[in-house]
């Protein structure tokens, strides 16, 4: 329900339908009255080659303290003691060239692929995160195996409002995240406390009291 909301909220607060009260356009309210402008990615967006930062060795543990990161689904791969070379100018937006699949990242990591581009602000004017979180209405048709980010995606289109606006809507947005995220930890906590009640009941380890249980009800 709230991944739900929060994708309404999207809609909403990054189309312009839905305006906090001090950025709606009024007398007396100068530089904050112009209507939205639509920019390309590449205008507010720099990127980097992960080519320096790829990680050498696949042998992962969780006793290492560098997380291996992709772009696509797994996100996180696995730690590696490799302490050299870490990407570090955070946070970033990693890309992943071929799906066009990205991740917001706001700790050290390496990479594992030569597809990842590393996208980071082209200056301090522009909010990082509102730019993320705008990248997600994206609807964008892939065709064919190949590179995307320098032809086609960066070419994309996003609402851009001024930096004041931007920040607002990028701290409601995380404040969203935030709170999803504490629901998710939630649920694999108890998702973790029921996979082990059943190995206790399910191989006998633990009898449940069938009279004491009648008794109850």
């Amino acid at each position: 329900q709230k991944q739900e909301r929060k994708k309404g909220l999207m809609q909403q607060l990054l189309s312009g339908k839905k305006r906090f009260p001090a950025f709606v356009p009024s007398a007396g309210k100068e530089g904050l009255d112009r209507e939205w402008q639509k920019i390309r990615l590449k205008n507010v967006l720099d990127y980097e080659q992960p080519i320096k930062y790829l990680v050498s060795s696949e042998v992962y543990d969780d006793s290492f303290n560098i997380p291996v990161l992709t772009a696509g689904k797994t996100f996180l791969l696995g730690y590696t003691n490799e302490e050299h070379n870490v990407f570090q100018q955070l946070p970033a937006i990693i890309f992943d060239d071929f799906t066009t699949d990205f991740k917001w990242v706001d700790f050290p990591f390496k990479a594992k692929s030569s597809a990842m581009k590393m996208l980071k602000p082209i200056d301090d004017s522009v909010n990082l995160r509102y730019v993320f979180e705008a990248m997600k209405l994206i609807r964008f048709p892939k065709a064919g195996h190949k590179r995307y980010w320098i032809s086609e995606f960066s070419m994309m289109k996003i609402p851009y409002p001024e930096p004041e606006e931007q920040q607002k809507i990028a701290s409601v947005l995380s404040a969203a995240d935030r709170e999803i995220d504490k629901l998710q930890g939630q649920l694999e906590k108890l998702q973790a406390q029921k996979k082990g009640l059943m190995q206790v009941l399910l191989t006998g380890e633990v009898r449940v009291n069938t009279t004491e249980s009648h008794e109850k009800h």
